[in-house]
């Protein structure tokens, strides 16, 4: 069963046992990947790959805003980014700890012949290729220019 129908599913049973927290995350869900169909140049059956990206984008949507709105005391509208970022990230792949990206950023650094933050580009390339849906591009950043300084 593909993510749209999983989603699909999903939204009759939330809206049957009446769970609105679970509802606003998955129509937000199904509504980017609508969108991610109708762009121009899409075709009508997105790839996993897609799929995860559209997914990873909306997580840290959520997670900016929260932090936006935490920032301005607005806990109940913090709370609702939270509800459905948690939505979100349960359809997404098991995220990799910090641990096992630097065991990949390392092997990434060797394989390319790294030497200093000049080849930040080809290691994260790599990693990126790698581990895409797996691990936050921040914390592949973080990691790669930590081991290249």
């Amino acid at each position: 069963m593909s993510l749209q129908e999983n989603i699909d599913q999903d939204i009759k049973s939330a809206m049957l046992s009446k769970d609105g927290a679970r509802l606003r995350g998955l129509r937000a869900i199904k509504a980017a990947l609508l969108v991610a169909k109708s762009e121009k140049g899409a075709s009508d059956v997105l790839t996993d790959e897609t799929e995860v990206k559209v997914l990873q984008k909306l997580v840290k949507q959520r997670k900016e805003s929260a932090e936006i709105y935490q920032q301005q005391n607005r806990d109940d509208l913090y709370q609702i980014e939270l509800e459905e970022m948690q939505v979100i990230e349960a359809y997404l792949p098991k995220q990799m700890s910090r641990d096992e990206v630097s065991v990949y950023v390392k092997d990434a650094i060797a394989r390319s012949g790294a030497e200093s933050m000049k080849d930040m580009g080809k290691v994260m390339g790599l990693v990126n290729k790698e581990l895409a849906g797996k691990a936050d591009g921040k914390t592949i950043s973080e990691l790669v220019k930590e081991l290249l300084a």
